[in-house]
């Protein structure tokens, strides 16, 4: 399988990769003139090229066709509280490589990592990097998006906006049981490693949101999401 690279530009006539995705090509996949990459501008367009240039910080394409992938017609996010032992990055990583429109990073009451002051900007951009290499290991036409810290009462006034599911294991209703309006944003809510708070989950109740399980066993907070979103994304059209 071709490489799959990045690039702000892509035209019919060519296309250009510049600094870390030029860097990867030609120091790491050894890229060289005449090899064939697949490129996309992460807004739907993806083309087939031919390396036509190769230098240490640059690489020129020609590209040999172009198509335009619509954008997937439901918005599902992931709402992932941030959790010890890196389990929320594994967590965005298989959500951004099974679809997933967007994450965003939650300051969860029982989250032991903590982003405050001069943490959170090295931790959206860490979010942004796994995000971005996961994008291409799965040769998304559209990018994931990664969304500002959120807090608490930041995901109350989402409820009153999205269709926002907290995943709990105790909850009555299935996830498959619940309405998903198409005019909505889908909202998927996985707290950390201890779970969400009773207090958080009767605030973002009361906001409008909707607790539900999705079986019978307890996932962790790496797995919880990604599960939800492979199981709702057959109905979202999102692997039509």
């Amino acid at each position: 399988m071709a490489h799959f690279y990045l690039a702000a530009a892509l035209t019919e006539a060519g296309a250009e990769l510049v600094g870390e995705e030029a860097r990867h090509a030609v120091q790491v996949a050894r890229l060289r003139v005449g090899e064939r990459v697949v490129v996309g501008d992460g807004a739907g367009r993806v083309a087939d090229a031919e390396a036509v240039e190769v230098a240490k910080d640059r690489v020129a394409l020609r590209v040999l066709a172009l198509r335009h992938e619509p954008a997937p017609a439901r918005r599902l996010v992931l709402v992932q509280a941030l959790a010890k032992g890196g389990r929320d990055e594994a967590a965005i990583q298989a959500a951004t490589e099974l679809g997933v429109t967007a994450v965003v990073p939650w300051q969860a009451a029982r989250s032991i990592t903590r982003w405050t002051g001069a943490k959170v900007a090295p931790g959206t951009e860490r979010w942004a990097s796994i995000v971005r290499a996961a994008g291409k290991q799965s040769m998304r036409p559209w990018s994931a998006e990664v969304r500002p810290l959120v807090t608490t009462k930041d995901l109350e006034a989402l409820a009153g906006t999205a269709t926002v599911l907290l995943l709990e294991p105790t909850a009555e209703r299935r996830l498959l049981e619940v309405d998903l309006p198409e005019d909505r944003e889908v909202v998927l809510v996985v707290g950390p490693e201890g779970g969400i708070a009773p207090e958080e989950l009767d605030r973002l109740t009361a906001a409008g949101a909707t607790p539900v399980r999705l079986g019978p066993l307890v996932l962790r907070t790496s797995t919880a999401g990604p599960a939800a979103l492979a199981a709702l994304a057959p109905n979202l059209g999102l692997w039509p």
